[in-house]
């Protein structure tokens, strides 16, 4: 089985794989927020959002600063450029290999049609 190595888009994409977690990138895309408020929102624990906010952050897609007793959370300076250029060229080979489909289906039917004319 080949192996593709991309530890960044990796950890990307298992991060995101997490509803809570799309939901946290959601929320912060909004505005900055505390990790407390974001437990709030979420209806979670604050354990339970620390460890969503930190997979989130080693994947670089959230930043967290603590000042004093808060933790703050941000968006990630890096976005999601190298994800969404994986997910387009993957889209452009689905298309082409969709369309060649389509291709092959107009000329079945057309031979069928072909065939109960003559």
């Amino acid at each position: 089985m080949v192996q593709y190595a991309s530890p960044p888009l990796d950890l990307s994409f298992a991060a995101l794989a997490d509803a809570t977690r799309r939901g946290i990138i959601d929320q912060l895309g909004r505005g900055d927020a505390s990790i407390t408020s974001l437990a709030d929102k979420f209806q979670m624990t604050l354990t339970g959002m620390k460890k969503h906010v930190q997979v989130l952050e080693r994947a670089g897609l959230v930043v967290t600063q603590k000042v004093g007793r808060v933790r703050s959370c941000t968006l990630g300076k890096r976005g999601l450029k190298a994800e969404a250029e994986w997910i387009e060229a993957h889209r452009r080979l689905f298309e082409a290999r969709f369309d060649a489909l389509d291709e092959i289906i107009s000329e079945l039917k057309q031979e069928r049609t072909d065939d109960s004319a003559g």
